[in-house]
C-alpha cells in the first residue's frame, strides 16, 4: 500500500551536486540560530552567567555555520585531516555549552520555558516529510505502544526552521548535533586513502578502532537523547519537532552506528588469522540484527525524496550486505557437516547469500543516485572480501552439491540463522553536571522569579 505525502517544495541549493564518498551516512545537519538571550533571560540571570551563556551559544552558532558549508560540499579524502580537526573543535564547543544550558532544565527551575530556541534544518529546506504511515503499519497501531502516537497520523512537514520555547528542545538538538558530528568524524576516518601512485591504502587498524569508539559515542548521544531529553518535551511541542528528531529516526541512527561498529569488527576478524568461522558468523549475525532493527524503525516512515529517503536506502543497503554476510558464514559452518542434509543446507545458505548480495548492489546504486547524489568509496573491510568470496564459494558449493547428490530439494529454501545476544550497546552517556556558575545563581534565580510572579 502507498502513503499519502505532502507536495514537495522548491529544492534547496544545497541539494545540487554530490556529497562525495560515503562510508558512514550522516542524514541530518541542524545548526542553531542566534537568539537574544539577554532579552529573554535578562530579568532572571546575573550578568556573569548570562554573558557566559550567550558567549558559548554564539560560538556554536558561528562554528556550526562554517561547518554547514563543508557539509554541502563533496567529501574528499585529501581534506579529511583539516575537516576532522574542525569537527573536533565544534564538538568540544558543544560539550562546553551543555553544562550551562542544563541549568535551564535543572529540577525545580522556572526557566525551562523562558527562551525560544531556534534551529535550522539545512538538509530539509526542500521537501522531506513523513506523511501518513503506510496502511499495513496503520492497522497495527492500536495493538502496540511501540508505534507512532495517533497525533502523528496527520501530515508533518519538515521545516527549514524550528522554533520551540522549551529548553529541553535545545538539549535534544544539542545531543543530536553531537551525534551527527561524531558520525561525520567516523566517516572521515573510514574513507580509504590513495597512495601517490594511485593504489588504495589499507585503513590502519588503529583508525578502525578509533572509528568504533566514535560510533559508540554517537550511539550514546542518541540513546541519551531518546531516554533523557525527548520524554521531557511536552506533547504539544513534540508535535512541532522536525523529522530529524523523531524518535524512530533517532533509534534508527543509534542502531546504524552499532551496526557499523560490528561491520568494522567483522572486517578486522577477517584480517585476523586467529578469528574462527564461528566468531565471524556471530559478528555477521549480530550486524544483521542491528541493521534489521534500524530498518524496522526508519522503514516504517514514509518519505518522498531527499535526505530522509536517502537515509532509508542507506539502511536498506547495509541491511542487505549484513544479511549476505550472515548467510555466507552460516553456510560455511553448515558445510563442515558430513551429511547430505548439512551440505544441502550449506548450499542453500550460500545461494541465499549470493542473491542478497546482488540485491545489496542494487540498493547501493539506488542510494547513491538519490539526491543529493553520492559515491561509494573503494571497497574495504568486510565487503571487499565478501564481494569476491560469496559469488565464488556459492557457485562452487552448488556445483559440488549437484555432482554429489542427484536431488536438489535442499536448495529450495535457506536455513534459519542462529539468534545471538547482541554484545554491543551504546556508550552510557550521562548529561554533565551543571556549570559551577549556576551554584552561585540559586538565590538570585529564585528571588527574581518570585518577584516577577508577584508583579
Amino acid at each position: 500500500m502507498g502513503c499519502v505525502l505532502s507536495s514537495p517544495r522548491d529544492a534547496s541549493p544545497l541539494r545540487a551536486g554530490s556529497i562525495g564518498e560515503v562510508a558512514v551516512f550522516v542524514p541530518g545537519f541542524r545548526i542553531p540560530k542566534t537568539v537574544d538571550l539577554t532579552q529573554q533571560l535578562g530579568d532572571f540571570l546575573s550578568k556573569s552567567l548570562l554573558d557566559r551563556f550567550s558567549a558559548l551559544r554564539t560560538r556554536i552558532v558561528s562554528m556550526a555555520s562554517v561547518e554547514a558549508k563543508q557539509f554541502a560540499k563533496p567529501m574528499r579524502r585529501r581534506t579529511t585531516t583539516r575537516h576532522g580537526s574542525a569537527l573536533s573543535e565544534l564538538l568540544r564547543a558543544v560539550e562546553d555549552y551543555l553544562p550551562i544550558l542544563l541549568g535551564l532544565v535543572n529540577d525545580g527551575s522556572q526557566l525551562t520555558d523562558k527562551v525560544k530556541f531556534i534551529w535550522i534544518n539545512l538538509e530539509d529546506e526542500a521537501e522531506v516529510s513523513i506523511g501518513i504511515i503506510c496502511l499495513p503499519i496503520l492497522m497495527k497501531i492500536t495493538n502496540s505502544h511501540d508505534f507512532l502516537p495517533l497525533h502523528k497520523l496527520s501530515l508533518l512537514n519538515a521545516r527549514k526552521e524550528t522554533a520551540i520555547t522549551n529548553a529541553w528542545y535545545e538539549v535534544l538538538s544539542v545531543l543530536h548535533l553531537m551525534a551527527m558530528l561524531s558520525l561525520f568524524q567516523a566517516n572521515l576516518l573510514l574513507l580509504p586513502k590513495m597512495s601517490h601512485e594511485g593504489y588504495q591504502l589499507k585503513i590502519p587498524e588503529e583508525r578502525r578502532k578509533t572509528s568504533i569508539d566514535i560510533l559508540l559515542k554517537a550511539a550514546g548521544y542518541l540513546d541519551s537523547a531518546i531516554r533523557h531529553a525527548l520524554p521531557r518535551i511536552p506533547p504539544e511541542y513534540r508535535k512541532e519537532l522536525p523529522v530529524d528528531l523523531e524518535e524512530r529516526v533517532l533509534r534508527a541512527l543509534c542502531l546504524q552506528a552499532l551496526g557499523q561498529c560490528v561491520d568494522i569488527q567483522l572486517g578486522m576478524a577477517i584480517d585476523s588469522t586467529k578469528a574462527t568461522l564461528a566468531v565471524k558468523r556471530r559478528l555477521a549475525c549480530e550486524m544483521m540484527s542491528y541493521w534489521h532493527q534500524a530498518h524496522g524503525n526508519i522503514g516504517m516512515l514514509c518519505f518522498d525524496n531527499g535526505w530522509g529517503k536517502k537515509h532509508q536506502l542507506f539502511v536498506k543497503w547495509k541491511y542487505a550486505e549484513a544479511k549476505a554476510a550472515a548467510y555466507y558464514y552460516h553456510g560455511l559452518i553448515l558445510d563442515e557437516g558430513n551429511t547430505e542434509k548439512s551440505h544441502g543446507m550449506a548450499a542453500a545458505a550460500l545461494q541465499t547469500a549470493e542473491e542478497v548480495l546482488t540485491e545489496s548492489k542494487k540498493s547501493c546504486e539506488d542510494f547513491h543516485v538519490m539526491p543529493p547524489t553520492s559515491r561509494n568509496p573503494p571497497l574495504w573491510g568486510s565487503m571487499k572480501y565478501l564481494s569476491e568470496k560469496i559469488p565464488k564459494d556459492a557457485s562452487n558449493k552448488i556445483r559440488i552439491n549437484r555432482d554429489l547428490y542427484s536431488e536438489e530439494r535442499n536448495l529450495k529454501s535457506a536455513p534459519s540463522l542462529p539468534d545471538f545476544a547482541l554484545a554491543l550497546v551504546p556508550d552510557d552517556y550521562q548529561l554533565p553536571p551543571l556549570d559551577p556558575l549556576w551554584s552561585q545563581e540559586d538565590y538570585h534565580d529564585r528571588k527574581l522569579v518570585k518577584e516577577k510572579h508577584e508583579d
